[in-house]
C-alpha cells in the first residue's frame, strides 16, 4: 500500500508538482522461478507458490498487462495495481496531455483476470502473442508481482544480463550496511 502527498511548489519557474510516496504494509512478497506450460487454449497453472501467497492475502483478483520495458507480461495482485494505479496518477499531471497519454496507454492494456477453480490463469492470445509465448512459460516474482515470460525468450535474456554482481557494485559498494 503506498501513501501519497502531492503539492504544489509555487517557488519553481514552472509550477512543478511533487509527489513523495511511502511504501508501507506490502505483505505480498513473491519468491522464485517456475517453469510450466500453456495449453491450447492459453490456460496456464499459476505456480502453487504464488496461489498459497495470494490465497493468504485474499487475494481473489489479479490484473495481466504488457511490461512496459521487455517483451514478457506482469501478474499483479489486484492490491498492488490499485496501488501502482493510485501512485501513477499521483505523478501525473490530469491537466497535461502527455500525461494523459501516458496513463492512457498504461491502463488500455491491462485486463483482469482470475484463477479457476484448478489454479489455471487464461491469457489472451494477443498477450501470448506479444510475450512470444508458445506453450513453455517462466514465472518470475518481482517482490509483490509475477513476470509471465516465453522460457526462451527469459532463457536469452538471462545469458546476455550477466551484469549483476557489477551492477550491485557500482550502486551499493560504497555503501556500508545495505545488506
Amino acid at each position: 500500500m503506498y501513501i501519497c502527498t502531492f503539492f504544489n511548489d509555487r517557488t519553481q519557474k514552472g509550477h512543478k508538482n511533487y509527489c513523495y510516496f511511502i511504501e508501507f504494509d506490502c505483505k505480498m512478497r513473491f519468491i522464485g522461478d517456475f517453469s510450466a506450460k500453456t495449453d491450447a487454449k492459453g490456460r496456464v497453472f499459476l505456480p502453487v507458490a504464488f496461489r498459497k501467497i495470494l490465497d493468504a492475502e485474499g487475494e481473489l483478483r489479479l490484473v495481466l498487462r504488457k511490461d512496459i520495458f521487455q517483451k514478457c507480461l506482469v501478474l499483479y495482485p489486484e492490491s498492488v495495481w490499485n496501488a501502482q494505479l493510485d501512485g501513477l496518477r499521483c505523478g501525473l499531471n490530469q491537466w497535461n496531455s502527455k500525461d494523459q497519454m501516458m496513463l492512457r496507454q498504461f491502463v488500455a492494456d491491462a485486463e483482469q483476470v482470475e484463477l479457476d477453480s484448478q489454479g489455471r490463469l487464461l491469457i489472451s492470445k494477443a498477450k501470448l502473442q506479444y510475450a512470444g509465448i508458445e506453450g513453455d512459460v517462466r514465472f518470475l516474482a518481482m517482490v509483490d508481482r509475477v513476470e509471465v515470460w516465453s522460457k526462451q525468450m527469459f532463457e536469452a535474456l538471462m545469458e546476455q544480463c550477466d551484469i549483476l554482481g557489477g551492477e550491485m557494485e557500482q550502486r551499493f559498494g560504497e555503501k556500508d550496511g545495505i545488506f
